[in-house]
Protein backbone atom coordinates (compact mmCIF):
# COMPACT_ATOMS: atom_id res chain seq x y z
CA UNK A 1 0.00 0.00 0.00
CA UNK A 2 1.38 3.43 -0.95
CA UNK A 3 1.63 6.34 1.48
CA UNK A 4 -1.29 8.03 -0.32
CA UNK A 5 -3.47 4.93 -0.04
CA UNK A 6 -2.55 4.50 3.62
CA UNK A 7 -3.44 8.14 4.33
CA UNK A 8 -6.77 7.80 2.53
CA UNK A 9 -7.63 4.57 4.33
CA UNK A 10 -6.91 6.13 7.73
CA UNK A 11 -9.15 9.09 6.93
CA UNK A 12 -12.02 6.90 5.67
CA UNK A 13 -11.96 4.67 8.76
CA UNK A 14 -11.76 7.72 11.01
CA UNK A 15 -14.72 9.32 9.23
CA UNK A 16 -16.79 6.19 9.74
CA UNK A 17 -15.97 6.10 13.46
CA UNK A 18 -16.73 9.79 13.95
CA UNK A 19 -20.08 9.65 12.17
CA UNK A 20 -21.18 6.52 14.05
CA UNK A 21 -20.33 8.17 17.37
CA UNK A 22 -22.49 11.18 16.48
CA UNK A 23 -25.39 9.00 15.32
CA UNK A 24 -25.30 6.85 18.46
CA UNK A 25 -25.55 9.98 20.60
CA UNK A 26 -28.52 11.40 18.69
CA UNK A 27 -30.19 8.09 17.91
CA UNK A 28 -30.05 6.58 21.40
CA UNK A 29 -28.98 3.13 20.17
CA UNK A 30 -25.59 1.49 19.61
CA UNK A 31 -24.41 0.49 16.16
CA UNK A 32 -23.41 -3.15 15.66
CA UNK A 33 -20.00 -3.83 14.10
CA UNK A 34 -19.55 -6.53 11.47
CA UNK A 35 -16.05 -6.92 10.03
CA UNK A 36 -15.76 -8.94 6.83
CA UNK A 37 -13.21 -10.07 4.28
CA UNK A 38 -13.58 -10.53 0.55
CA UNK A 39 -12.30 -13.67 -1.14
CA UNK A 40 -11.09 -11.74 -4.18
CA UNK A 41 -9.19 -9.28 -1.99
CA UNK A 42 -9.81 -6.76 0.74
CA UNK A 43 -12.71 -6.36 3.14
CA UNK A 44 -14.42 -3.83 5.31
CA UNK A 45 -16.38 -2.96 8.41
CA UNK A 46 -20.16 -2.60 8.40
CA UNK A 47 -21.60 -0.51 11.23
CA UNK A 48 -25.38 -0.68 11.42
CA UNK A 49 -28.45 -0.25 13.61
CA UNK A 50 -31.84 -1.94 13.20
CA UNK A 51 -35.04 -1.01 14.98
CA UNK A 52 -33.66 1.97 16.88
CA UNK A 53 -35.89 4.63 18.43
CA UNK A 54 -34.71 7.28 15.95
CA UNK A 55 -33.19 5.29 13.08
CA UNK A 56 -35.34 2.39 11.98
CA UNK A 57 -32.37 1.29 9.91
CA UNK A 58 -29.00 2.91 9.55
CA UNK A 59 -25.74 1.78 7.99
CA UNK A 60 -22.32 3.42 7.89
CA UNK A 61 -20.04 1.22 5.82
CA UNK A 62 -16.30 1.20 5.17
CA UNK A 63 -14.78 -0.99 2.49
CA UNK A 64 -11.38 -1.39 0.87
CA UNK A 65 -11.53 -4.00 -1.86
CA UNK A 66 -9.42 -5.12 -4.81
CA UNK A 67 -10.05 -6.98 -8.03
CA UNK A 68 -8.23 -8.26 -11.08
CA UNK A 69 -10.44 -6.76 -13.80
CA UNK A 70 -12.48 -3.56 -13.79
CA UNK A 71 -16.21 -4.46 -13.67
CA UNK A 72 -18.54 -3.12 -16.40
CA UNK A 73 -20.05 -0.39 -14.19
CA UNK A 74 -16.60 1.13 -13.66
CA UNK A 75 -15.16 0.67 -17.15
CA UNK A 76 -18.19 1.67 -19.25
CA UNK A 77 -17.12 5.33 -19.24
CA UNK A 78 -13.41 4.48 -19.26
CA UNK A 79 -12.93 1.82 -21.99
CA UNK A 80 -9.18 2.49 -22.12
CA UNK A 81 -8.94 1.12 -18.56
CA UNK A 82 -10.82 -2.10 -19.22
CA UNK A 83 -9.01 -5.17 -17.97
CA UNK A 84 -6.90 -3.39 -15.38
CA UNK A 85 -6.63 -4.55 -11.78
CA UNK A 86 -8.24 -2.11 -9.39
CA UNK A 87 -8.69 -0.96 -5.80
CA UNK A 88 -11.62 0.91 -4.28
CA UNK A 89 -12.06 2.30 -0.80
CA UNK A 90 -14.60 4.55 0.81
CA UNK A 91 -17.40 5.21 3.26
CA UNK A 92 -21.07 4.96 2.35
CA UNK A 93 -24.07 5.56 4.57
CA UNK A 94 -27.85 5.50 4.41
CA UNK A 95 -30.16 6.39 7.29
CA UNK A 96 -33.87 5.54 7.29
CA UNK A 97 -35.43 7.34 10.28
CA UNK A 98 -38.50 6.04 12.04
CA UNK A 99 -40.29 9.41 12.22
CA UNK A 100 -41.74 10.37 8.81
CA UNK A 101 -40.88 14.01 9.46
CA UNK A 102 -37.16 13.19 9.52
CA UNK A 103 -35.72 12.78 6.01
CA UNK A 104 -33.83 9.78 4.76
CA UNK A 105 -30.25 10.67 3.89
CA UNK A 106 -27.44 9.17 1.85
CA UNK A 107 -23.74 10.04 1.74
CA UNK A 108 -20.69 8.43 0.23
CA UNK A 109 -17.08 9.36 -0.43
CA UNK A 110 -14.75 7.04 -2.27
CA UNK A 111 -11.42 6.66 -4.02
CA UNK A 112 -10.85 4.34 -6.96
CA UNK A 113 -7.54 3.29 -8.49
CA UNK A 114 -7.14 1.48 -11.81
CA UNK A 115 -3.67 0.03 -11.44
CA UNK A 116 -1.04 -0.13 -14.15
CA UNK A 117 -0.63 -3.63 -15.57
CA UNK A 118 1.70 -3.11 -18.52
CA UNK A 119 4.93 -1.28 -19.29
CA UNK A 120 4.48 2.42 -19.88
CA UNK A 121 1.22 2.63 -17.92
CA UNK A 122 0.58 4.53 -14.72
CA UNK A 123 -2.02 4.09 -12.01
CA UNK A 124 -5.15 6.12 -12.68
CA UNK A 125 -7.10 7.40 -9.67
CA UNK A 126 -10.34 9.25 -9.22
CA UNK A 127 -12.52 10.36 -6.32
CA UNK A 128 -16.27 10.52 -6.16
CA UNK A 129 -19.20 10.81 -3.82
CA UNK A 130 -21.74 13.27 -2.48
CA UNK A 131 -24.74 13.51 -0.18
CA UNK A 132 -28.45 13.96 -0.78
CA UNK A 133 -31.62 14.40 1.25
CA UNK A 134 -34.92 12.54 0.74
CA UNK A 135 -37.76 14.00 2.84
CA UNK A 136 -41.32 12.71 3.06
CA UNK A 137 -42.83 15.79 4.68
CA UNK A 138 -40.36 18.50 3.70
CA UNK A 139 -39.67 21.72 5.55
CA UNK A 140 -38.11 24.42 3.40
CA UNK A 141 -35.86 25.61 6.24
CA UNK A 142 -34.41 22.10 6.54
CA UNK A 143 -33.71 21.86 2.82
CA UNK A 144 -32.08 25.28 2.72
CA UNK A 145 -29.94 24.41 5.73
CA UNK A 146 -28.75 21.18 4.09
CA UNK A 147 -27.80 22.98 0.89
CA UNK A 148 -26.16 25.88 2.72
CA UNK A 149 -23.81 23.52 4.57
CA UNK A 150 -22.97 21.75 1.31
CA UNK A 151 -22.33 25.08 -0.38
CA UNK A 152 -20.11 26.38 2.41
CA UNK A 153 -18.04 23.18 2.51
CA UNK A 154 -17.07 23.62 -1.15
CA UNK A 155 -16.59 27.40 -1.21
CA UNK A 156 -12.88 27.27 -0.24
CA UNK A 157 -12.22 25.20 -3.38
CA UNK A 158 -13.97 27.51 -5.83
CA UNK A 159 -17.36 29.13 -6.27
CA UNK A 160 -18.09 26.92 -9.29
CA UNK A 161 -18.16 23.60 -7.45
CA UNK A 162 -21.45 23.85 -5.53
CA UNK A 163 -23.63 24.84 -8.52
CA UNK A 164 -21.96 22.24 -10.74
CA UNK A 165 -22.23 19.41 -8.21
CA UNK A 166 -25.72 20.45 -7.12
CA UNK A 167 -26.82 20.25 -10.78
CA UNK A 168 -25.09 16.88 -11.16
CA UNK A 169 -26.96 15.61 -8.08
CA UNK A 170 -30.33 16.73 -9.47
CA UNK A 171 -29.56 14.93 -12.72
CA UNK A 172 -28.15 11.77 -11.17
CA UNK A 173 -30.82 11.16 -8.52
CA UNK A 174 -33.63 11.34 -11.06
CA UNK A 175 -36.14 8.56 -11.62
CA UNK A 176 -36.74 8.77 -15.35
CA UNK A 177 -39.62 6.33 -15.26
CA UNK A 178 -41.37 8.49 -12.62
CA UNK A 179 -40.42 11.90 -13.94
CA UNK A 180 -39.28 13.08 -10.51
CA UNK A 181 -36.14 13.51 -8.48
CA UNK A 182 -35.50 11.07 -5.63
CA UNK A 183 -35.48 13.90 -3.12
CA UNK A 184 -34.29 17.48 -2.79
CA UNK A 185 -30.73 16.90 -3.91
CA UNK A 186 -27.41 17.94 -2.47
CA UNK A 187 -24.04 17.18 -4.07
CA UNK A 188 -22.81 14.55 -6.51
CA UNK A 189 -19.37 14.24 -8.10
CA UNK A 190 -17.37 11.57 -9.86
CA UNK A 191 -14.14 11.24 -11.89
CA UNK A 192 -12.43 13.86 -9.74
CA UNK A 193 -8.70 13.71 -10.50
CA UNK A 194 -7.78 17.11 -11.89
CA UNK A 195 -4.83 18.76 -10.17
CA UNK A 196 -3.42 15.67 -8.51
CA UNK A 197 -4.21 13.38 -5.61
CA UNK A 198 -3.84 15.79 -2.69
CA UNK A 199 -6.17 18.59 -3.92
CA UNK A 200 -8.82 16.05 -4.91
CA UNK A 201 -8.52 14.27 -1.58
CA UNK A 202 -8.94 17.60 0.24
CA UNK A 203 -12.22 18.31 -1.58
CA UNK A 204 -13.43 14.79 -0.87
CA UNK A 205 -12.66 15.23 2.83
CA UNK A 206 -14.67 18.46 2.88
CA UNK A 207 -17.69 16.64 1.44
CA UNK A 208 -17.47 13.79 3.94
CA UNK A 209 -16.98 16.08 6.91
CA UNK A 210 -19.96 18.29 6.07
CA UNK A 211 -22.41 15.41 6.55
CA UNK A 212 -22.83 15.75 10.33
CA UNK A 213 -23.49 19.53 10.37
CA UNK A 214 -25.74 19.24 7.30
CA UNK A 215 -27.98 16.45 8.58
CA UNK A 216 -27.98 16.05 12.35
CA UNK A 217 -29.55 19.45 13.15
CA UNK A 218 -32.50 18.40 11.00
CA UNK A 219 -32.82 15.11 12.89
CA UNK A 220 -32.74 16.87 16.26
CA UNK A 221 -35.33 19.41 15.09
CA UNK A 222 -37.85 16.84 13.76
CA UNK A 223 -37.29 13.54 15.59
CA UNK A 224 -39.93 14.19 18.27
CA UNK A 225 -42.61 15.50 15.92
CA UNK A 226 -45.91 13.62 16.57
CA UNK A 227 -47.03 11.46 13.66
CA UNK A 228 -49.94 9.18 12.72
CA UNK A 229 -50.40 5.92 10.85
CA UNK A 230 -51.24 7.99 7.77
CA UNK A 231 -47.81 9.61 7.95
CA UNK A 232 -46.13 6.23 8.31
CA UNK A 233 -48.10 4.79 5.38
CA UNK A 234 -46.99 7.63 3.14
CA UNK A 235 -43.40 7.22 4.30
CA UNK A 236 -43.49 3.52 3.35
CA UNK A 237 -45.00 4.37 -0.05
CA UNK A 238 -42.30 6.94 -0.80
CA UNK A 239 -39.59 4.57 0.40
CA UNK A 240 -40.60 2.44 -2.55
CA UNK A 241 -39.15 5.12 -4.82
CA UNK A 242 -35.87 4.83 -2.92
CA UNK A 243 -35.78 1.11 -3.63
CA UNK A 244 -36.55 1.69 -7.30
CA UNK A 245 -33.67 4.11 -7.71
CA UNK A 246 -31.13 1.97 -5.89
CA UNK A 247 -31.94 -1.17 -7.83
CA UNK A 248 -32.37 0.41 -11.27
CA UNK A 249 -29.98 3.35 -11.46
CA UNK A 250 -27.52 3.52 -8.58
CA UNK A 251 -23.93 3.01 -9.78
CA UNK A 252 -22.66 2.06 -6.34
CA UNK A 253 -25.19 -0.74 -5.99
CA UNK A 254 -24.46 -1.99 -9.50
CA UNK A 255 -20.70 -1.83 -8.97
CA UNK A 256 -20.95 -3.68 -5.67
CA UNK A 257 -23.02 -6.49 -7.12
CA UNK A 258 -21.06 -6.74 -10.38
CA UNK A 259 -17.71 -6.82 -8.59
CA UNK A 260 -18.74 -9.63 -6.26
CA UNK A 261 -19.24 -7.32 -3.31
CA UNK A 262 -20.77 -8.32 0.00
CA UNK A 263 -24.50 -8.49 -0.67
CA UNK A 264 -25.58 -7.97 2.95
CA UNK A 265 -23.62 -4.72 3.15
CA UNK A 266 -24.72 -3.47 -0.27
CA UNK A 267 -28.40 -4.01 0.48
CA UNK A 268 -28.25 -2.34 3.89
CA UNK A 269 -29.15 0.78 1.91
CA UNK A 270 -32.68 -0.56 1.49
CA UNK A 271 -35.42 0.65 3.85
CA UNK A 272 -36.72 -1.92 6.34
CA UNK A 273 -40.34 -1.38 5.23
CA UNK A 274 -41.59 -0.12 1.86
CA UNK A 275 -44.88 -0.42 -0.01
CA UNK A 276 -46.19 0.04 -3.54
CA UNK A 277 -49.74 1.05 -4.48
CA UNK A 278 -51.25 0.73 -7.91
CA UNK A 279 -51.78 4.06 -9.69
CA UNK A 280 -52.00 6.01 -6.45
CA UNK A 281 -51.59 9.74 -5.98
CA UNK A 282 -52.28 11.97 -2.96
CA UNK A 283 -55.35 14.15 -2.70
CA UNK A 284 -54.71 17.73 -3.83
CA UNK A 285 -54.09 20.11 -0.99
CA UNK A 286 -52.92 17.46 1.48
CA UNK A 287 -49.51 17.46 3.19
CA UNK A 288 -48.64 14.39 1.12
CA UNK A 289 -49.32 16.28 -2.11
CA UNK A 290 -47.02 19.08 -0.98
CA UNK A 291 -43.99 16.80 -1.35
CA UNK A 292 -44.32 16.61 -5.12
CA UNK A 293 -43.57 20.29 -5.57
CA UNK A 294 -40.13 19.55 -4.12
CA UNK A 295 -39.36 16.66 -6.46
CA UNK A 296 -37.90 18.78 -9.21
CA UNK A 297 -34.67 20.76 -9.47
CA UNK A 298 -34.87 24.04 -7.57
CA UNK A 299 -32.37 26.61 -6.36
CA UNK A 300 -32.18 26.47 -2.56
CA UNK A 301 -29.58 29.17 -1.95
Amino acid sequence: MSIQEDTARNWFTGLQADIVAELETVGGAPFISDAWTRTEGGGGLSRYVEGGPVFERGAVLFSHVQGTRLPPSASAHRPHLAGRPWQAMGVSLVLHPRNPFVPTVHMNVRCFVAQAHAAGEEDVFWFGGGLDLTPYYPFEDDVRHFHRVCHDALTPFGSHLYPEWKKACDEYFYLKHRGETRGVGGLFFDDLNEGGFEPCFAITRAVGECFVPAYLPIVERRMNTPYTDTHRDFQAYRRGRYVEFNLVYDRGTLFGLQSGGRTESILLSMPPVATWKYDWSPEPGTPEAALYDYLRPREWI
